[in-house]
């Protein structure tokens, strides 16, 4: 008896083959050439973080909707609530937009929280040695001072980087710990308050040297700096030549190099403008909300600074948005401790935020498409 399979069993095998090939899947996924940010996917990124947060919450024994609500009413339930987060919103914002800068040109500048410091240090310098400085000129000489302590911090990252190609994360990040101990040293030691017993801290600024408050609250004129800032951050990067170079740097700094785009010069300038901005933030913070300069100034301003930069894709009127949404999500945490939870509770919400717009990000570099054996 022959053993070899007839022609009707070869048949049916190749049906079989076919049928399995039919099961192949019919999208896969793959790289996108050319990866586009969409619009809504911050706003799916906040919503994932409250779910995420919501379970923790939910875990706890309470209800998640109860508890945002709570913040909500703690951040805009009242007048008090509402100046409170744009008084948190403004050292956001000032530090978001300085950071932008950086991003523009793909610097990761991490170092903001050590330039607002810097930035206060340096406008606090003023009242200790020219107390006596008060008029029109006081705030000017401040703002002047400020922004060269936070732009001298941001120069310390930028020669590194283009002198010697060491990494800008590096540097900014290491000098956000020397400005702290820096601050540390000064308010424990020469500048120390002799009147302010245990107290780490200088002694209060004199009226003259104190930022002009809004309606009675706590909110200050650094608002108003924060908002001219985001109009001249949107009029250069859209509107100038320098800006059409910038985004040309941080699209492709081959092709800027090639086009005669003095890269290095372009690194410099955009530091000392990020390192500026948070020094303005540190000085707006010393003269408008604390009158002094004290140990734990910056609950980490800097720091969540990159996250409102990440969440506004750099975009003048999202930089608006998060910075407010931040500065709401901090005295939101206050508000919870009523409740039984603790002030964390936003740092959770700000780190799952930034998580899921990172997750966003990576996954927008890819696309769904059909096989080509799906194809007809």
């Amino acid at each position: 008896m022959s053993t070899e399979p007839s022609a009707g069993a070869w048949g049916a095998k190749a049906q079989t083959a076919e049928a399995g090939g039919a099961d192949k899947p019919k999208f896969r996924l793959e790289l996108n050439s050319a990866p586009s940010g969409v619009w809504w996917m911050p706003i799916v990124s906040v919503g994932l973080a409250l779910v995420f947060c919501g379970l923790f919450i939910a875990l706890n024994g309470m209800n998640p909707i109860a508890v945002y609500l709570k913040m909500l009413q703690g951040a805009f339930g009242s007048s008090y609530g509402i100046s409170e987060t744009m008084v948190k919103a403004i050292p956001l914002l000032l530090c978001g937009l300085g950071v932008s800068f950086a991003y523009r040109i793909s610097i990761w500048n991490i170092g903001a929280e050590g330039q607002l410091i810097a930035g206060a240090i340096s406008a606090t310098a003023v009242t200790i040695y020219w107390p006596e400085l008060g008029g029109l000129w006081a705030i000017p000489v401040m703002m002047i001072a400020g922004m060269a302590g936070g732009a001298l911090w941001g120069l310390l990252t930028a020669l590194p980087r283009t002198l010697f190609r060491v990494n800008e994360l590096i540097t900014s990040l290491m000098l956000n710990y020397v400005a702290i101990l820096l601050l540390n040293f000064f308010v424990f030691g020469p500048w120390k308050d002799p009147k302010g017993m245990n107290f780490p801290g200088t002694a209060e600024f004199p009226p003259a040297q104190q930022l002009l408050t809004l309606g009675g609250s706590r909110l200050h004129l650094g608002l108003v700096y924060g908002l001219v800032a985001v109009i001249l951050y949107a009029v250069w990067m859209n509107y100038t030549r320098w800006g059409y170079e910038l985004r040309l740097l941080g699209a492709n700094p081959a092709a800027a190099k090639y086009a005669g785009i003095a890269v290095n010069r372009h690194i410099i300038v955009v530091m000392l403008i990020s390192g500026g901005l948070a020094g303005l933030a540190g000085m707006s913070e010393v003269s408008g909300v604390t009158h002094r300069l004290m140990y734990g100034l910056s609950p980490g301003y800097g720091y969540t600074a990159i996250i409102v930069a990440w969440l506004a894709k750099l975009n003048p009127a999202g930089l608006l948005v998060s910075s407010v949404l931040f500065g709401a999500l901090i005295v939101g945490g206050y508000s919870v401790q009523t409740i039984g939870l603790p002030s964390s509770m936003s740092l959770m919400l700000q780190g799952a935020i930034l998580f899921f717009l990172i997750a966003g990000d990576h996954f927008g570099k890819y696309r769904l498409r059909r096989s080509r054996s799906d194809k007809a």
